[in-house]
């Protein structure tokens, strides 16, 4: 459906906007203004929940979008380089994309058809061709995101595979970009894989001695506890101190997905 508008389609920009988001009155302005850059490819928004007062579950991925956006994103993009421009709201140039749609349309890993995450896949290729993929925290974009366990789980079981595959095509462009990119990369993965290792390890100390891993715990607990509390200063809401239950949903959900995906790329 994508590739159907882009090759109909006679602008110089594309907005890319899911059926469920609904965009601020300046959205499409404020994007535009930041592409008048000719070496900028994509430009994504801010995203926020629009549901987000229905479930404890749409109160937590609203501030998880919040983070994803205002640290992780803002930061990749101090060095023109946002890794994922996110579908519900994500600006591009359609020159750019007209040059990529044959790598987009037939998009393999490991000889099979891939068709999940296609925005990182997109921001990916814009990137190995070039151009610069930035972020526009005042456009601000409102998305339906899931209110259930089970919902949510599939989604970040697409999100999983997409990531970690894209993350392998990522690889060869990195040396290219600013160093903190690489450290990114590293980070988001090992850090992932240390607290899966910390996790194991306390769950091996319990099974064996039956002693509570409080070291474990204590480590846990204080970088959750420091991580929330930058949070709220940063976003200049309390609310954040709640994001710690993310650290619950994380060990005990969220690896053992993510592990799942690691495991069915193919």
């Amino acid at each position: 459906a994508q590739i159907a508008a882009i090759t109909q389609s006679s602008g110089d920009l594309i907005l890319n906007v899911d059926s469920d988001t609904t965009l601020d009155p300046d959205v499409v302005s404020k994007l535009a203004h930041k592409m008048r850059d000719p070496a900028v490819g994509a430009a994504m928004g801010q995203l926020k929940a629009s549901n987000q007062k229905d479930t404890w579950l749409t109160r937590l991925i609203d501030m998880e979008y919040w983070l994803a956006c205002n640290e992780e994103r803002a930061a990749q993009a101090r060095f023109g380089a946002v890794m994922c421009c996110c579908g519900p709201c994500a600006m591009y140039r359609r020159s750019a994309m007209l040059s990529l749609l044959d790598q987009y349309e037939t998009q393999l890993y490991r000889g099979k058809p891939s068709d999940f995450g296609e925005d990182r896949h997109l921001t990916i290729l814009m990137l190995s061709a070039g151009f610069r993929t930035e972020y526009v925290p005042s456009a601000i974009a409102a998305t339906v995101v899931p209110d259930t366990i089970g919902i949510y789980l599939r989604q970040q079981l697409r999100w999983a595979r997409s990531t970690f595959r894209d993350t392998l095509l990522a690889l060869p462009m990195l040396p290219g970009l600013d160093r903190y990119l690489t450290l990114d990369a590293i980070g988001q993965n090992v850090g992932l894989l240390l607290l899966a290792l910390s996790v194991l390890t306390g769950i091996g100390q319990f099974a064996l001695t039956a002693t509570l891993p409080w070291w474990t715990i204590l480590v846990i607990g204080s970088m959750t506890l420091v991580r929330c509390s930058v949070a709220a200063y940063r976003a200049r809401e309390l609310r954040f101190l709640g994001f710690a239950l993310h650290t619950l949903v994380n060990i005990f959900l969220l690896i053992p997905l993510k592990a799942y995906a690691l495991c069915t790329l193919s």
